[in-house]
């Protein structure tokens, strides 16, 4: 799949905390067993860890996953900062924190061709954050036989949902984002991205195997004092808008040019989504 450099997953963690929708988790909590098994799919530098091993109770084993050995070395390194406390074990770690003790492997492995094989074990709960919009409808269904096969509870958030706001407005908004759209249904590594359509998708395909299925809204609020994680979001919006040539050069530069100028705001939009298999059903109270 197409690289995240760590500098730019540490850019974006605090705003995908932050709009996480905080019903789902809690329902997540509730249907896991103790001590729970949870593979991250996708992992990144471990922000998705971050963001719910404080819900999951005092005993979690984590298995993280990744195609790319410098952001699983960029994972071991954070995650030893943000515990408080640290025990090596094997090739893994064991994080403490808030009264958890969390043991952590690290896996390097290409997820775009065998999905499958990141499931060892039987885990509890398969997981991922900001992944299923870059991936086919293919590979989502392959995703979804998997974790059905092994029975775990599924949980992704932050996957794009194609609305965006940005203010004040410009002319060129709606020629940008429909660039944009065109830009991200290429391949981005696990077949043509499924973009916008990815939660849908991921709905379709867990109910197929029994599942109930629940989703939310998990926009990022991006005010005028979040220039740090705008600005790179902007540009590289009209970036990718450019380089689909349904947009000049011209209007990308100047749609771009106003996206940073102070004052300006955006609401992206996300969904989170929570599938729970038959055995056993929690509602978030929606």
């Amino acid at each position: 799949m197409s690289g995240f450099s760590p500098d730019w997953l540490a850019l974006r963690e605090p705003a995908d905390h932050a709009a996480r929708d905080a019903g789902l988790v809690s329902a997540l909590a509730r249907a896991l067993p103790e001590p729970v098994r949870a593979v991250d799919l996708g992992c990144g530098t471990g922000s998705n860890l971050r963001a719910l091993a404080p819900h999951l109770g005092p005993r979690q084993d984590w298995v993280l996953v990744d195609h790319d050995p410098a952001l699983l070395s960029a994972a071991r390194l954070r995650l030893a900062a943000w515990a408080e406390g640290t025990e090596a074990a094997g090739d893994g770690l064991i994080l403490h924190r808030g009264g958890a003790r969390i043991a952590v492997r690290f896996r390097a492995l290409d997820l775009a061709a065998d999905p499958e094989a990141a499931l060892v074990g039987r885990p509890d709960l398969v997981t991922a954050a900001a992944l299923f919009d870059l991936a086919s409808e293919r590979w989502i269904a392959a995703v979804a036989e998997a974790v059905a096969g092994a029975g775990a509870v599924f949980y992704t958030a932050l996957t794009y949902d194609g609305q965006e706001r940005w203010a004040p407005p410009h002319p060129a908004d709606a020629a940008i984002h429909a660039a944009f759209l065109a830009h991200q249904a290429g391949d981005k590594g696990f077949g043509p991205a499924a973009g916008p359509g990815a939660t849908a998708a991921l709905e379709t395909a867990f109910r197929s195997h029994g599942y109930a299925v629940e989703t939310a809204a998990s926009p990022w609020r991006l005010g005028s004092d979040a220039a740090a994680l705008r600005h790179p979001l902007a540009e590289g919006t009209a970036r990718a808008a450019q380089e689909t040539g349904r947009v000049g050069a011209a209007e990308a530069a100047a749609w771009m040019t106003a996206r940073l100028a102070p004052g300006t705001e955006a609401v992206i939009g996300h969904r989170d989504l929570l599938a729970l298999p038959a055995r056993g059903v929690a509602s978030s109270g929606r």
